[in-house]
């Protein structure tokens, strides 16, 4: 059973940056997909980065060229970098793991269904 626990949401106006962080108590070197998705007050869950084990990062339409996902493999760390934050970021964001690839990461199913997945870290961007 995987735990994973994210940290580092809060509460910065439009055009700031946060980390988040995802403590994993698998190795993110492991034969899992790594990612992240949020959700919004009344809204589906959105799936807004992910990590194949080849290295390949896939991205949400909406964040690409602001967020960057990475990981430290040695500490078994999950990074979300996010950058030039808008109002609608605004969200709870999650850490996941999917045993195998992120095949399916940008359909809306993706968010729903993974193995496994943390508690939420709170991210509130005001304009």
């Amino acid at each position: 059973q995987a735990r994973l626990e994210e940290s580092g949401g809060g509460s910065v106006q439009a055009g700031g940056s946060l980390r988040l962080s995802c403590a994993a108590s698998v190795s993110t070197n492991d034969n899992y997909c790594m990612g992240w998705f949020r959700q919004a007050a009344g809204k589906e869950r959105e799936g807004v980065a992910a990590l194949e084990r080849d290295g390949v990062a896939v991205y949400a339409d909406s964040v690409k060229g602001r967020f960057t996902i990475s990981e430290d493999n040695a500490k078994n760390i999950l990074y979300l970098q996010m950058n030039s934050l808008k109002p609608e970021d605004t969200a709870m964001y999650y850490c996941a793991a999917e045993a195998g690839t992120c095949y399916g990461f940008g359909a809306p199913a993706w968010a729903y269904g993974l193995d496994y997945q943390g508690k939420g870290t709170l991210v509130t961007i005001s304009s």
